[in-house]
């Protein structure tokens, strides 16, 4: 898949998370517009680059609990992503508990699933052309 077209689409989904979840949101008086870019750039690429790492050592115990050790290996990269947007380029997005990121993460989620689908982003459709 194309980067910018992940980017945008997960900027849509950390947006509607910042948006929907109470818990999670911006700490500061910049604007939320470049905040929501910058946050979903590095989503992307958190994604992409250490999410799959995270995944194959935390296998043993998403086997074990049967696939939902893998919402936390989810809530773990939301908290990576705002602790790099933050740390790197000055975006203060405050989450009130580790609730309040799981919740976000299942919205990013499903967000970013339903806008793949739309624009017809998945990577096995690529794979096939």
């Amino acid at each position: 898949m194309n980067l910018i077209a992940r980017w945008l689409i997960t900027t849509v989904a950390c947006a509607a998370a910042l948006w929907l979840i109470p818990g999670i949101g911006f700490n500061g008086s910049g604007d939320t517009m470049i905040s929501a870019l910058i946050l979903g750039l590095v989503m992307a690429l958190v994604n992409t680059g250490i999410k799959p790492l995270a995944q194959l050592i935390s296998l043993p115990f998403t086997v074990l609990t049967l696939g939902a050790f893998y919402l936390v290996v989810n809530t773990l990269m939301v908290y990576l992503a705002v602790a790099l947007a933050g740390a790197l380029f000055g975006v203060e997005i405050q989450i009130a508990n580790f609730f309040s990121a799981l919740l976000a993460s299942i919205v990013i989620s499903i967000v970013s699933s339903i806008l793949n689908n739309m624009f017809g982003q998945n990577e096995r459709s690529d794979s096939r052309r």
